[in-house]
């Protein structure tokens, strides 16, 4: 395996920090950006401001893969209008940094791999969703068409872009994962909307494999899920974290409407319904170490 130099955006946050050692494990060099100075063991750390579209020149050098994970918490707040439009160009305009300065300074960058998300699809019901189906309606879709379309700009400067769509990230250590199994956790536990929705969820361990891969499989270019390959329905999930927790679960239903006065507009991430199939990164010889929601929730909730 040839190691690489890898600069990573968004590297502070719930996967970039678990990416690190894992690519350092590998032989790679790694190099990160960041708004506020910190320090991370044998890795060199430089600044930038997306807002301010500032860049120390200095972090391209001899890079010659980004892992570009920069962007706004989706489900950090309501999506008010001005929430929308930082969780958009947070994205876009960091992006958009990250070419302009590889065209400025001749950064050697061959590779630019991009996180990317299911969301694309918006709510699609039982449909089942390859990698070449049509986005979807609503801000969520067209926040990731326009996040891959500023990704896909490195094309034209005959770079290897890849695009990774992830689903439902299930990890121990924060997330999505937490959020859900709280009101598990003090009893008042039960399946949000009708339950019927698919979650394309998927363990931590396998993002940051599919993550690696794509970091040493140059015939990885374009859209892959990084999604399990045995999706669940909402209802299923919630079951078997409640049986991992050895909690009850409500025989009633969180009703929609119930779900969209408190959350507005971000109650879409709950009850839209995305079918994904893993199959295209399956075709690149990619091994799950997860592939059934048990043995992930198993993994993450072993000793409690």
């Amino acid at each position: 395996m040839i190691t690489k130099h890898i600069l990573i955006t968004g590297a502070t946050g719930l996967l970039g920090s678990t990416l690190i050692p894992t690519l350092q494990k590998e032989g790679h060099t790694v190099s990160i950006l960041t708004r506020k100075p910190i320090t991370i063991k044998d890795v060199k750390v430089y600044l930038w401001d997306i807002d301010l579209q500032t860049i120390d020149n200095n972090a391209l050098q001899g890079v010659d893969t980004i892992i570009h994970l920069a962007g706004a918490g989706i489900a950090d707040k309501k999506w008010t209008n001005k929430r929308k439009k930082e969780i958009i160009e947070s994205r876009v305009k960091s992006a958009q940094l990250l070419y302009k300065t590889i065209r400025k300074t001749k950064a050697p960058v061959t590779s630019f791999i991009s996180a990317a998300a299911v969301g694309y699809y918006g709510n699609r019901n039982d449909e089942f969703l390859s990698e070449t189906c049509k986005p979807g309606k609503g801000f969520l879709a067209d926040c990731c068409v326009r996040w891959e379309a500023a990704a896909d700009e490195g094309k034209l400067l005959d770079i290897r872009v890849v695009k990774i769509r992830i689903g439902l990230l299930l990890s121990g250590a924060g997330g999505a994962l937490t959020a859900i199994a709280k009101p598990i956790k003090f009893f008042v536990g039960a399946p949000l909307g009708n339950g019927k929705q698919w979650i394309p969820w998927i363990h931590i361990t396998d993002v940051i494999n599919i993550f690696a891969k794509a970091v040493n499989d140059k015939s990885m270019a374009g859209a892959y899920h990084a999604t399990a390959p045995v999706p669940v329905t909402n209802k299923l999930l919630v079951k078997r974290i409640a049986y991992q927790l050895n909690r009850p679960i409500w025989p009633i239903h969180v009703p929609a409407f119930i779900l969209r006065l408190l959350l507005g507009e971000l109650s879409t991430l709950v009850l839209m319904s995305n079918n994904t199939n893993a199959s295209q990164i399956l075709a690149t010889g990619y091994q799950f170490s997860y592939p059934h929601l048990d043995e992930a929730l198993e993994e993450i909730y072993a000793g409690i």
